[in-house]
């Protein structure tokens, strides 16, 4: 939600407490818009959690809940995102393979672009790598105009800066041009 100074975040004194590790700070993007064999799909990017760890994936915030409709077919189901902070001993290709293992056993098909998921599971930043990694762009090459990524990053780094443009995630949701809609759930937990 909009804090007083009109950013998406923490309230504005969030960045006097700023977090010394966020250059460090590795953040996936976690989303859905068919439930699969779940509940709904909050059900679903809860049980992704919470096969993080099983993964070498240490979840250390994560924002709350944020729904939109869906993107580019607003015809599709409605999308429920969020984003986590994580911490991994992993590299960036062997963690870009254990979201893709989660991913699978969601029931996770890789059919038409932008087509309805089960999940979805993005690398949005890798401390401040940037560039081509033998083919995984870093930061996520879209990740930065799309608000129903920069909101939720926003509620748990909100001074985070983007490794390319130096922006912080607070700012940058602010700007993001995809997704305008997104919104977090009233009751959705985040830490």
């Amino acid at each position: 939600m909009k804090n007083g100074s009109g950013e998406y975040g923490r309230p504005a004194d969030a960045e006097s407490r700023a977090d010394p590790d966020l250059d460090q700070a590795v953040f996936v993007a976690l989303g859905a818009n068919d439930k699969g064999e779940r509940a709904d799909c909050r059900e679903a990017l809860e049980a992704a959690l919470a096969r993080f760890p099983g993964e070498g994936l240490e979840v250390i915030a994560r924002s709350s809940w944020w729904k939109s409709a869906a993107w580019p077919d607003p015809l599709d189901p409605p999308f429920l995102n969020g984003v986590a902070r994580i911490r991994t001993a992993l590299d960036p290709h062997a963690l870009m393979a254990a979201l893709g293992r989660i991913e699978e056993a969601f029931g996770r098909t890789r059919s038409a672009r932008n087509a309805p998921r089960t999940l979805d599971l993005d690398l949005v930043a890798f401390g401040r790598l940037a560039g081509d990694l033998d083919g995984l762009i870093l930061p996520h090459p879209r990740a930065a105009e799309r608000l129903f990524v920069m909101g939720p990053l926003a509620e748990i780094a909100p001074v985070w800066r983007h490794p390319v443009s130096g922006r912080t995630a607070a700012g940058l949701a602010t700007t993001a041009t995809v997704g305008r809609d997104a919104r977090p759930e009233a009751d959705s937990p985040h830490s």
